[in-house]
């Protein structure tokens, strides 16, 4: 299969987790991989340890956190020359021990920076390279969480997501400002905000872009993967107990090779091709259980918080 006709996908975040799973799934499918992340030999082993064609795949170096590698990873990706049909934002970190913010080199805390502003960035910057591309099935996929919303089980867990009236990105969002809502640092919080955030991005581009180019924007819930490398930053007995309890408490655990599936069928199935949507397989995994549409937290709906957190990170990115 030739470069033109090759569909090529990026996905951040692929050196371990859903994100190498997901890129794996989509290479056996006949895409080209883009794997976008921070450590290129960590992928790089990642990818061929789990069996991937090395024709399918190349490797590009990005960090979410820092604006600058989103603008030169997008325009080393374009020097490829390769037709983008898909993006993937999977990428994300969750600090949750942490008492004092981390910050990103443009001085914004560090997981906003880069679960949202870095991946809105690159949304924005792709969002051309997407509407050029010859495909007609053309698609924008930015993971979502149960976390997200305090109206699912998973979601009531303190402390919730509360992104206030945008307190914090009013204010501009550097020291002392470390929260979205302008409150004092909460890092289990910061990372549920963040998720909120890609939430609203993903309806902001399909309320902006979807009927103007076709582009589907969606987001997905694969289910539980409660042994993935996201909480490697969690104490050790979290991370030996919590994949236990989700796989015989809750019945909601699901293997970082089947999360990564899913990816895949959102990516590319023909089922997934509904712009707007949040696609889910419920908390609760059955055998053979089938995608369904949910519906997102009253905050992620929120249309005029929408618009306003739209405005606020073009600001912050540099895109206004």
């Amino acid at each position: 299969m030739g470069q033109d006709s090759q569909p090529t996908v990026i996905i951040t975040g692929t050196s371990s987790g859903v994100g190498l799973y997901g890129a794996k799934a989509l290479a056996e499918r006949g895409w080209h991989v883009v794997m976008a992340c921070r450590n290129l030999a960590k992928a790089e082993q990642a990818a061929q340890e789990s069996g991937m064609s090395p024709e399918n795949y190349s490797l590009m170096y990005v960090d979410l956190a820092s604006l600058q590698s989103v603008r030169q990873f997008v325009a080393n990706f374009r020097a490829t020359g390769r037709q983008l049909r898909a993006l993937v934002c999977n990428a994300a970190i969750y600090m949750p021990l942490l008492k004092e913010p981390m910050r990103s080199p443009e001085g914004y805390e560090l997981s906003m920076a880069t679960n949202h502003l870095g991946h809105f960035l690159l949304c924005n910057l792709l969002l051309e390279d997407l509407k050029q591309s010859p495909f007609t099935d053309k698609r924008l996929v930015i993971l979502g969480t149960v976390t997200h919303n305090p109206e699912e089980l998973g979601g009531k867990v303190y402390p919730r997501p509360d992104l206030g009236n945008l307190e914090g990105f009013e204010a501009g969002f550097k020291e002392p400002v470390s929260m979205i809502d302008g409150k004092d640092f909460e890092s289990v919080k910061a990372y549920k905000d963040s998720k909120v955030c890609n939430v609203l991005t993903m309806r902001e581009l399909h309320r902006r872009y979807h009927d103007s180019t076709n582009i589907t924007f969606s987001s997905f819930y694969p289910g539980c993967v409660a042994d993935t490398p996201l909480f490697r930053n969690h104490y050790p007995l979290f991370q030996k107990l919590f994949p236990l309890f989700q796989k015989y408490i809750t019945k909601g655990y699901v293997s970082q090779e089947l999360a990564g599936e899913r990816l895949a069928d959102v990516v590319a199935d023909p089922d997934f091709n509904q712009s707007g949507a949040y696609w889910s397989w419920g908390n609760r995994q059955k055998e053979g259980r089938q995608a369904f549409k949910q519906t997102v937290s009253p905050q992620a709906r929120d249309d005029f918080r929408s618009k306003r957190l739209w405005e606020l990170s073009a600001e912050l990115v540099g895109l206004a």
